[in-house]
């Protein structure tokens, strides 16, 4: 029997939705101003709910199974009630980000995965398509990344023990450099998947906006409709 397979029990690859609490003043700062931290926060929420609806879909469909990682770990039984009930609900352990995927990826492996794959709660852009290319590309490759405009990546895969790749500071424009020279130090064989953008300044929203007029997007409807709002409004 395939490790596809749907028997109780069986161990299925992992897609990790890493996210926060959507709380005023906790979520989307760089978006303040000139977004208010109320409306940051609601915005935050539309793009957790692509988010979740997305990975959703895609672990349906792979027969993956999708974890969503709540910081702060107080958090978690509250978004507990906001995702599909396809999700496991656990919060995230480490003193930092970096730790915290690393966690997410020995646990996953942990549990009988052999594919891993973490993304952010940013990008809601990032579609089933580079989902399932990310998967695709982990048959052969060692690790898979989406990169994105900022020096660092929405999507990463890996397909073994290698959480050293996260082993240096978070939130910088060298996060993809960096991961990518430990992958190296490692040994790993390493897959560029297509790019994504994440949603952290003022001109993004205008990107995304734009995107949904030029392109076929199949993941970001409810933050689509909320920056359009939010446009008209002001």
């Amino acid at each position: 029997m395939s490790r596809s397979s749907t028997w109780p029990g069986a161990p299925r690859d992992i897609i990790t939705v890493l996210a926060k609490a959507p709380r005023p003043g906790q979520v989307k700062t760089r978006l303040c101003p000139p977004l208010d931290p109320l409306q940051a926060a609601d915005l935050y929420a539309e793009m957790l709910a692509d988010v979740l609806e997305t990975t959703h879909d895609f672990a349906t469909e792979a027969s993956f199974e999708p974890v969503l990682s709540v910081h702060p770990a107080s958090a978690r039984m509250e978004m507990a009630g906001l995702v599909p009930s396809s999700f496991r609900v656990v919060a995230q352990c480490g003193f930092g980000l970096s730790e915290r995927m690393a966690w997410a990826v020995d646990e996953s492996l942990a549990s009988g995965a052999s594919k891993v794959l973490l993304r952010g709660s940013d990008n809601p852009a990032l579609s089933r398509r580079i989902l399932q290319s990310a998967v695709d590309a982990l048959d052969e490759a060692d690790l898979v990344v989406s990169p994105d405009q900022d020096g660092g990546y929405g999507l990463i895969g890996l397909r073994g023990p290698w959480a050293e790749v996260f082993n240096h500071p978070m939130s910088t424009d060298t996060v993809l450099e960096e991961t990518l020279a430990h992958a190296q130090r490692l040994g790993l064989s390493v897959h560029r998947l297509e790019s994504s953008f994440d949603l952290d300044r003022n001109c993004d929203l205008d990107r995304l906006l734009e995107a949904a007029v030029s392109e076929e997007l199949d993941s970001c409807g409810r933050t689509v409709q909320w920056i359009r709002s939010y446009r008209e409004a002001h």
